[in-house]
């Protein structure tokens, strides 16, 4: 595969989760958002099941208790993250919500530094303000015109950047990618389940209004978009990578606006640029040295 080919298949992957924000909005027309959750995380778990066990016949050792109890962590990560996003669009934007929601880029090396004791690369900090300038200019100039669901989708990014680092640290360590993928998803799946026949109503007339939101975030946005990523980083570079996955943040607006006639006014756009440029920096600039310091 060529590297033109990668970073479309990257493309794709970024629209398919930027049509997932405006499918998780939709959906909450008919259906409560823990049941959203479980029954799109349940789907997500069927989805990948299959490559699941031809990972494990592939597998050169078998999983350890310890590595179990990773694997669940990481489902719980997952779950505050869905959680905490599916709330959160009931009271704001898609586009606020897919642009916060990319911000775990900046947190991931921000939780390196305080739980691992990692030194992070200069470019950490300017982006950190960066971005808070870009949420600040997103709220239209003042906080307090920052909705609930903006607030949520920042703890919604701090879980992203939670699962990703635990996630990451597990891949290294037991090289079963879609074994933390169907994991995470089930655990998922059971908690938001749980939690929505204990605290929300639901009929069959319900799950059948959203299905089709349900059906497309559950196999499209949790299974092919990751087997995309999957593949398509494998036959490209990291800097390129980040750039064509970030535009998730411009799909998710893009279509809110087209399918939602979701608009903002300047300053929003602004700060959006922001957080965009911000997101970009921290996964393009410390490449871009490592090059540097390689060649010389």
């Amino acid at each position: 595969m060529s590297r033109i080919q990668a970073n479309l298949l990257l493309l794709v992957a970024a629209a398919i989760w930027g049509g997932g924000f405006v499918a998780q909005s939709t959906a909450m027309k008919a259906i409560g958002p823990f049941w959203f959750i479980g029954l799109r995380f349940a789907v997500a778990t069927l989805v990948v099941l299959p490559f699941v066990w031809m990972e494990k016949r592939k597998a050169a050792k078998p999983l350890t208790r310890s590595n179990w109890l990773t694997f669940l962590l990481i489902g719980v990560t997952l779950f505050g993250g869905a959680a905490t996003q599916q709330i959160g669009l009931l009271t704001t934007t898609v586009t606020n919500s897919s642009f916060i929601t990319g911000l775990y880029v900046v947190f991931v090396p921000l939780i390196a530094v305080i739980f691992l004791r990692r030194s992070p690369h200069w470019i950490i900090w300017p982006a950190a303000l960066m971005a808070l300038c870009g949420i600040y200019l997103l709220s239209g100039g003042s906080f307090s015109r920052l909705t609930t669901g903006d607030f949520l989708t920042v703890i919604c990014a701090l879980f992203w950047a939670a699962q990703i680092t635990l996630a990451g640290s597990a891949v290294n360590e037991t090289g079963r990618p879609l074994g933390i993928s169907a994991t995470q998803f089930a655990v998922t799946a059971v908690l938001a389940l749980v939690v929505a026949i204990a605290v929300e109503p639901i009929s069959f007339a319900d799950i059948s209004a959203a299905l089709g939101e349900i059906l497309y975030v559950g196999i499209f946005s949790s299974g092919l978009a990751f087997a995309l990523q999957i593949i398509g980083q494998r036959y490209t570079t990291a800097p390129q990578a980040a750039i064509f996955l970030s535009s998730e943040a411009l799909f998710g607006a893009s279509l809110g606006a087209l399918l939602l006639g979701e608009t903002m006014g300047p300053l929003g756009y602004v700060g959006c640029a922001l957080m965009f440029t911000a997101m970009l920096a921290v996964e393009l600039v410390p490449e871009l040295t490592r090059r540097r310091h390689a060649a010389a």
